[in-house]
């Protein structure tokens, strides 16, 4: 067990994604992780770095502290002995000024901050979106999607939209798949128009089994049988339909929402073809 600090003088959003992406290269060692956000002042700064002393007596070793500090009052702290301190700016920022020939502003939080107001309230409108039309509801506006998750019940299609849409301000629809839809050779009603617009996802039916017995156990909705039944039926719709579709079983959100922009050729911040 060692212990990673992520201390930011911001949300400490970005100390967390570099520093997740770093740890998961050492999968033999378990790591607990403690995030110090909105360290802006000395007073702060000097609490956070009792904190890390205060773990590294109790763990006998030293943590590892992962820094996106910009603010000069504050960095002087975090030149400790007692911590591995990992600091991306110090990296980079002097690079990037010799480079540019201008100074950083130093401005805390501006990798979080809202520069363009479009964008921002873009990306507000497209989660209200996703959350209006989870699970095929309020069909009527279609229109206005960028996209349309199809796939069964569980497959990964809610969480999928709303990252598109917080992260990149994709309008994403989602539709589920039911036995009622798999009768006939096309497209749900509700769906023929839209054809173009429509990417699907699709689960091994054991990991589909595993997920619906959280939720309901012992009931036919996540029976193994049912769960594969299901799953084949999609899947053959979306070939019979020319309906590109990618499995979630092993792919993380991340994953999924950067296959999917990556292949239907939506753009961020905006939506339509690139």
């Amino acid at each position: 067990m060692r212990t990673v600090f992520f201390v930011s003088d911001g949300t400490g959003l970005t100390a967390e994604m570099l520093g997740h992406s770093l740890l998961a290269q050492f999968a033999g060692i378990e790591f607990k992780r403690v995030t110090l956000p909105f360290i802006n002042t000395p007073e702060k700064a000097a609490g956070a770095l009792e904190t890390i002393h205060a773990q590294a007596e109790k763990d006998k070793n030293r943590p590892i502290v992962f820094c996106t500090l910009v603010d000069p009052a504050v960095k002087p702290y975090f030149r400790t002995n007692e911590a591995l301190i990992l600091d991306p700016c110090d990296a980079f920022v002097s690079l990037m000024e010799s480079e540019l020939g201008t100074p950083s502003s130093h401005r805390v939080g501006a990798a979080h901050a809202i520069e363009d107001l479009r964008v921002y309230m873009g990306r507000i409108a497209a989660v209200n979106f996703a959350m209006a039309h989870d699970d095929g509801v309020l069909p009527r506006d279609l229109a206005e999607a960028d996209l349309i998750l199809v796939g069964v019940s569980r497959s990964g299609k809610t969480p999928t939209c709303l990252y598109l849409a917080l992260h990149f301000g994709i309008k994403v629809a989602n539709y589920p798949l039911t036995p009622e839809d798999f009768g006939s050779q096309g497209l749900p009603k509700l769906l023929a128009p839209w054809r173009e617009k429509l990417f699907g996802l699709t689960i091994a039916p054991e990991r589909l089994a595993e997920i619906r017995g959280e939720r309901t156990p012992n009931s036919r909705y996540a029976a193994a049988d049912n769960c594969r039944f299901e799953v084949e039926e999609a899947e053959a719709l979306m070939r019979r339909c020319n309906i590109p579709y990618l499995n979630t079983t092993r792919l993380s959100i991340e994953e999924l929402a950067t296959t999917i922009l990556h292949r239907t050729g939506l753009t961020r911040f905006g939506g339509g073809a690139g």
